[in-house]
């Protein structure tokens, strides 16, 4: 909690009414403008405590009207009632007048963002604008005047737009980003280096008009609203313009980059007529206004919304006290108000975990208000101190914000509740006394027998002698730090502490040196003193002799932690071995870990909260609570120097050191500090509601300050400022003597270093159950279980013990932890372990159990669904329990157990239960109600509401009953109802009517009370149609009836058939000679069936000439070989179906052999018969893959036998394959083609191969003769042939040098042809030589050779040489038609030329066609 000294300016003796006042900036310097009948008017400045600048006086027989401080500089601008503006430095007191522009009264002064502009205006519409230097000294004359001529109002500037940012654009450039380099070039404009200074605003006038002056200072009317314009605000976000009027008229504009105004938003403000209305804008779009009523009302512009703070009446608020101004302060987050009654209330933004501020209006907290004299008409915020500056009409005071000082120290705690004023609380005897001072108080440090209080100017101390305060002593002194031990207080100077008595006189100085700073910080706990300097050195004293000594030589911390500002506070433990420190950063900011000095061993370690684990020490279980957090406060106990205490907050406020008080979400962290092991964590928890801060530590206590206002709920014996909460371990405890005490203390710090042996040795020896009860709920925080089971046992908790063995079947740790929390009363822990470990179910019946209905209803619809009914169903138990029946209800509905819970609970109210009857409409609910109607006789209604919950069975019985059997048929017969008709045959059968009994046992479906009756009643017909209805033993009976009676043999043939017994119907089928039942038998006989019988109907059907149905039975009785002869015998086709079931896959059945050789026979048999493909398959799955192929190759289907050849990758097959594919037409095929010669390569058969192309040639020299093809195809013949290896070595030289040989011809030939083109007769004279060759056909066709010369010839003109080569040729081929050698072009020139005619021959085609396709033989190698 904050407080707020108030200091009274030194106004001069001249200056009597304070009208005006503001704040520079950013010095603490005020302004006061002051009227005076007498003299009329003076401006003043005062520092920060009210002092009064006396050069700093100005005076005029006119009243000031506006003050306007510079943005930056120390000069004020003052406007007066006659016009007159003059420029007030300080501290120099220098004036500088304005030329006189102005002739009537100055409404408006306003200086630009950088105050390089001032804008000044008066009552008759003049507008002056002026240029002022960098040092704030006016430049010449105005730049520029314009007459509106109506009074100015007001005048804001246009924020400047966004500089250009130099570093990002520097990081730019040396990526490689070229615009951005030339933004640093002289080439382009020059770069704009941070935000520029914004020189257009914006003015208003008393009619309502705004006009915008641009930075050239030209004017144009932006806007115009009804009445005179009261405030302008511009809205940075959204780049928009707030217009205020006189009648609270709130307007905004989006200003659009044209310079036009676009109206989004109109709205009136509430105000109370008839007074002065204050208005502040905040930076966060934030309207705040005080109306003169007892609330402040707030409008939130950028999320729509509006709210007031009211005033509180319990924290020292009036009855109707009203609200005149209100400030606020960004800074620190404050809204102040002030009011008529002399009190200033204060709102502070408290920020909730998880919510973001400004949310919501439950953020602002009223804290306890600051009291004045008279009237508060102004409030204002100012300079980077945060002052706050208040006019009560009289005088002008300035407040200043001291955080609430606060001490305890053997059993007495001070707080102070004002600047004056302290609240003691003398905890060993409960007295409260409360000590107003004479001096603002600044410190507070008690003892058990003073009170010492210092303002950094006077220290006094206050002697307690029962229940009186005496002062003893004061002096002056410049200390701000005191410290006491005994009767001797410590302050502190440059380079040295004093030690003093009460009354000032020093009786000792602790020097030290300059290395090591002057003392700034001073700690005593028990006998020791801990001094810390500001160069970061701590000394410790031992105070416990007359004078103080050293415990310790100086330690520079500097040396030891790095990144070391300064220290904000030192503590030492109760023995002097331990000193804890915490610092701030070189940046300023708080450091998150608390630095521990061990003095004997000069170490320093610490426990980092950032992290939530130490530097050293036993490793423990990392608490999520403790990360991302920083120590605020520290403290140890003042007799155990072991136990340390700590208060964290997040990592995000702890800047704010006066405010985190306020939070919600401070911890409380406390530590075990030894040399042996280190910092050990021994308890953490959130700081206990209502309560302000932590002020020590005092086993087994710690002791926190209360909120004012706020009582204390743990200890309302203490309804005072301090309030003592027990340690964890010591709940239960806080009156045990001291061995108890000690015990807990070693019991609690074995237990945190794991050491059970030595913790059960401390305790084991004390026998009160409250120990052991404490001890068992330390057990629910450290979920230690073992050590739970001993204390429930120490303390008799037979109940307890039980529950947790029988929970141990849990299999989440946090469940049996809870359950332990349940026994011990610790209801809060036991729900957050089953939420932690998200065991819903348990948290819903521990909801249930513990009356949290509501909780639990909760629990069950969001998380435990699957117990939602269950738990609604309870819950209406309990509702009935409590005679809440309505309710009930409705609860029972939800749990869907209405139709039975309702009426029986509201049995007892037939009026309500009848009502509840025909609002449902419900069927189970209308046959309760008519079942009780028919108990209570009322046989009509209960038939009635029978019928509206369609209970036949109960109408039919109720007829009956009432002897109305034929109305109770028509229901049996139009509904089919089956209970129904049952309870009718019943009847009937009954009453011997048995067509009736037989018809409704049927409806029924209860076939064998009928089948018993058809038998009783030799009512053979309906006999039969009722068995096959009925179920197989039913068949069976009325099977065996009909066999006993020898009468309808068809009939128990047909029925034992169809009740499953094949067998005994064959039976009597061959034995009555049934030959028709006997085939519709057979059809449902399969391979489960008896053999023999299989065998029995095979012969039956063969002996009938029904072959296929025998074959069929056959193959079901696994007789193959004899199913396969009658194939043959009797030339049956074999179906796909049929081979497969003959193809046995169960080894059990056949050796493998046999299996193989039954499945050669089927193949063999599809082979006469013609399935190839069927045989195929089966010599595959015979293994016969040889076989198998020669059935596909007779098949004749060449893509199965190409993919079968590839899957089985034989030699053989793909020799047989390729043999096959060559009868195809390949010619044509290229792919075939491809394929052959793949499959005798992947065969190994190199001489078919070559054979293959040998073919391929011939066929292209006979064909097509092409030659050249030809020649390729030889080629790879002859690369075949080189690579085979023949048995016959003999006959493979002699094919090789035959083939090489036409190869030699063919490529003479090929040369011939091609050497043609150059030299003609080269060509022919090779080609003759060529015809004397040997054995030249069929290499190269004779006809070729001889067409080539004949060509030639005719060509050259020489016919008569072709015409005897012709001669020559069909003498040579008497039998072949020699067209097909020689061209139609050749034959025709020579019957012209010679005369000869050539005949047709036998037609054959004599020349090749234009269109004709070659074939493209792939002749390489495969």
């Amino acid at each position: 909690m904050a407080v707020y000294f108030d200091h009274r300016i030194e106004a001069p003796e001249n200056s009597v009414v304070p009208c005006h006042l503001t704040w520079h900036s950013a010095l603490p310097v005020l302004a006061v403008a002051s009227s005076s009948p007498a003299t009329g008017g003076n401006v003043d400045l005062y520092l920060q405590q009210g002092e009064h600048v006396e050069s700093c006086h100005v005076e005029r027989p006119h009243l000031p009207i506006v003050l306007c401080w510079h943005p930056t500089k120390p000069v004020l601008a003052v406007g007066w009632e006659n016009g007159e503006v003059v420029l007030l430095t300080h501290p120099s007191g220098d004036q500088t007048v304005l030329p006189s522009i102005h002739t009537s009264c100055i409404t408006l002064l306003e200086w630009s963002s950088s105050g390089s502009r001032l804008v000044t205006g008066d009552l008759t519409g003049t507008l002056a604008v002026w240029k002022v230097d960098a040092r704030g000294r006016l430049q010449g004359n105005h730049l520029v005047k314009h007459d509106y001529n109506k009074p100015l109002t007001c005048c804001i500037f246009k924020p400047a737009s966004p500089g250009d940012d130099v570093a990002m654009l520097a990081r730019a450039s040396v990526s490689g980003d070229e615009s951005a380099l030339d933004m640093f070039s002289w080439k382009g404009a020059p770069l704009k280096m941070g935000p520029q200074e914004g020189l257009a605003f914006y003015v208003s006038t008393a009619d309502g008009k705004v006009h915008c002056v641009d930075e050239h200072c030209k004017t144009s009317t932006l806007l115009s609203v009804e009445g005179s314009i009261k405030k302008l605000f511009y809205i940075e976000k959204r780049e928009a313009l707030a217009v205020i009027t006189e009648t609270l008229m709130l307007s905004q504009y989006t200003l659009g980059p044209d310079g036009g105004a676009t109206e989004f938003m109109k709205v009136k403000l509430s105000s109370k007529s008839g007074q002065n209305v204050d208005i502040v804008w905040t930076e966060n779009s934030l309207l705040i206004t005080a109306t003169g009523e007892h609330i402040a009302r707030l409008w939130d512009l950028e999320r729509d919304d509006n709210y007031v703070l009211p005033l509180d009446e319990t924290l020292g608020f009036e009855r109707g006290e009203m609200i005149n101004c209100v400030s606020y302060c960004a800074g620190k987050e404050i809204l102040a108000a002030g009011t008529t009654h002399g009190r200033i209330a204060m709102w502070r933004m408290v920020v909730k975990p998880g919510s973001s501020r400004g949310d919501n209006k439950a953020e602002w907290k009223l804290q306890t208000p600051t009291e004045i004299e008279g009237n508060v008409t102004q409030l204002q915020w100012g300079s980077t101190l945060n002052l706050l500056a208040a006019n009560n009409s009289n005088t002008v005071l300035i407040l200043c914000e001291h955080v609430m000082s606060a001490h305890f120290s053997q059993q007495v705690a001070a707080v102070q509740l004002t600047p004056v004023q302290l609240s003691i609380t003398q905890f060993s005897t409960g007295l409260h006394l409360a000590l107003q001072s004479e001096i603002h108080i600044k410190g507070v440090c008690v003892t058990k027998d003073s009170v010492t209080v210092w303002n950094g100017k006077q220290v006094i101390v206050y002697e307690l002698s029962g229940t009186i305060l005496r002062n003893t002593g004061s002096f002056p002194c410049d200390s701000h730090v005191v410290a006491v031990h005994g009767e001797n207080l410590y302050t502190v100077e440059p380079n040295r502490v004093q030690i003093r008595t009460p009354q000032g006189t020093v009786k000792q100085l602790l020097t030290f040196s300059k290395a090591e700073g002057n003392p700034v910080l001073l700690s005593v706990c028990q006998s020791y003193l801990v001094v810390g300097t500001d160069t970061a050195h701590i000394r410790v004293f031992d105070l416990s002799r007359r004078d103080a000594k050293a415990h310790c030589s100086a330690k520079n911390l500097a040396d030891q932690i790095a990144n070391l500002g300064a220290l904000r506070s030192v503590k030492c433990n109760a023995n002097g071995s331990q000193v804890s420190m915490l610092i701030s950063q070189v940046n300023g900011r708080p450091d998150h870990k608390v630095y521990f000095y061990d003095v004997e061993m000069d170490t320093v370690t610490h426990f980092d909260f950032f992290t939530g684990r130490p530097s050293s020490g036993i490793s423990q279980p990392e608490e999520t609570e403790l990360i991302g957090r920083c120590p605020v406060s520290h403290f140890w106990d003042e007799s155990e120097p072991r136990l340390f205490v700590c208060e964290t907050v997040p990592i995000s406020s702890e800047s704010s050191s006066s405010s985190y008080m306020d939070r919600a979400d401070v911890s409380v962290v406390t530590l075990f500090c030894t040399q042996e092991h280190g910092l050990l964590l021994q308890d953490c928890y959130p700081k206990p509601p209502g309560l302000q801060a932590l002020l020590a530590l005092d086993v087994p206590y710690c002791c926190f300050s209360c909120k004012p206002g706020e009582k204390d709920p743990g200890l309302p014996e203490f309804p005072h400022m301090v309030s003592r909460r027990p340690l964890r371990d010591f709940v239960g405890l806080e009156n045990c003597e001291k061995a108890t005490r000690d015990a807990m203390l070693n019991f609690s710090f074995y237990l945190t270093i794991g050491d059970m042996d030595e913790a059960f040795k401390s305790i084991k020896l004390i026998k009160s159950k409250a120990v052991w009860e404490n001890m068992a709920r330390m057990c629910v925080k450290t979920r230690r279980l073992d050590v739970a089971r001993v204390c429930l046992g120490n303390m008799g908790n037979a109940r307890a013990a039980k529950a947790l063995k029988e929970v141990e079947a849990e299999p989440e740790p946090e469940a049996q932890v809870a359950m332990l929390a349940i026994q011990l009363g610790l209801l809060e822990d036991a729900e957050k372990l089953y939420k932690s470990c998200q065991r819903y179910d348990l948290l819903n019946n521990f909801y249930q159990a513990s009356g949290q209905w509501h909780q639990a209803l909760d629990t069950a619809e969001i998380h435990d669904r699957i117990h939602l009914r269950t738990t609604y169903y309870s819950y209406a138990k309990y509702l009935e329990s409590m005679g809440d029946k309505q309710q009930a209800l409705t609860y029972y509905e939800k749990s869907d157990t209405h139709r039975v819970e309702v009426p029986r609970m509201l049995q007892d109210d037939t009026s309500s239960l009848e009502f509840y009857v025909h609002k449902m409409k419900d069927k189970n609910i209308y046959k309760w109600w008519a079942q009780y109607l028919e108990s209570q006789s009322d046989m009509g209604s209960a038939l009635r509401f029978y019928e509206l919950a369609q209970d036949y069975l109960s109408l039919v019985r109720v007829h009956c009953y009432m002897g109305n059997i034929q109305k109770a048929s028509e229901i049996a017969n139009d509904t089919g109802d089956r209970a129904a008709s049952y309870h009718l045959a019943r009847h009937y059968e009954g009453h011997d009517d048995i067509k009736q009994a037989v018809h409704f046992y049927t409806r029924a479906q209860a076939y064998n009370n009928a089948i018993r009756l058809c038998k009783e009643n030799s009512l053979d017909d309906q006999l039969m149609n009722l068995a096959l209805l009925s179920n197989p033993e039913d068949m069976m009976e009325a099977a065996c009836y009909y066999e006993e009676k020898g009468t309808h043999m068809d009939r128990a043939v047909a029925l034992y058939h169809k009740a499953g017994y094949v067998s005994k119907a064959l039976e009597l089928a061959f034995a009555t000679q049934q030959f028709s039942a006997l085939q519709l038998i057979a059809e449902d006989l399969n391979e489960n069936s008896d053999p023999a019988l299989l065998a029995r109907c095979s012969d039956f059907f063969i002996t009938h000439s029904q072959y296929e149905k025998s074959v069929d039975l056959l193959v079901a009785a696994k007789k193959y070989h004899q199913a396969l002869e009658l194939c043959l015998a009797q030339n049956l086709t074999i179906t796909e179906d049929l081979a497969e079931r003959m193809t046995i896959t169960d080894s059990k059945d056949l050796s493998e052999e046999a299996r193989k050789e039954l499945l050669e026979k089927i193949a063999d048999c599809c082979m006469r018969q013609g399935n190839y493909h069927l045989a195929t398959k089966k010599y595959t799955q015979a293994g016969s893959k040889l076989k198998a192929m020669r059935a596909l190759l007779k098949s004749g289907d060449t893509e199965k036998i190409i993919f079968f050849a590839n899957v089985c990758r034989q030699k053989e097959l793909f020799i047989m394959a390729a043999n096959y594919l060559q009868s195809l037409d390949w010619r044509k095929n290229p792919e075939i083609l491809k394929t052959i010669i793949g499959f005798y390569t992947k065969g190994r058969a190199p001489e078919l191969l070559a054979g293959f192309y040998e073919a391929c040639a011939q066929v292209e020299i006979d064909d097509y003769q092409n030659y050249e093809k030809a020649l390729d195809a030889l080629t790879e013949a002859s690369k075949c042939l080189s690579k085979s290896k023949e048995a016959s070595a003999g006959q493979h030289e002699a094919r090789l040098a035959d083939l090489q040989h036409k190869v030699t011809l063919i490529r003479k030939f090929v040369h011939i042809r091609r050497l043609y083109a150059e030299d003609p007769r080269e060509a022919a004279q090779l080609c003759e030589a060529l015809l004397e060759e040997p054995e030249l056909d069929p290499a190269v066709r004779i006809g070729d050779a001889f067409g080539f010369l004949i060509e030639h010839h005719c060509q050259q003109g020489n016919f008569q040489v072709a015409s005897r080569k012709l001669e020559e040729l069909q003498r040579m081929l008497p039998s072949q038609n020699v067209r097909y050698y020689i061209s139609q072009a050749s034959l025709e020139a020579l019957q012209e030329e010679m005369g000869i005619s050539v005949g047709r021959g036998d037609g054959r085609l004599n020349m090749k066609e234009d269109d004709e396709v070659e074939e493209d033989l792939n002749l390489s190698e495969a």
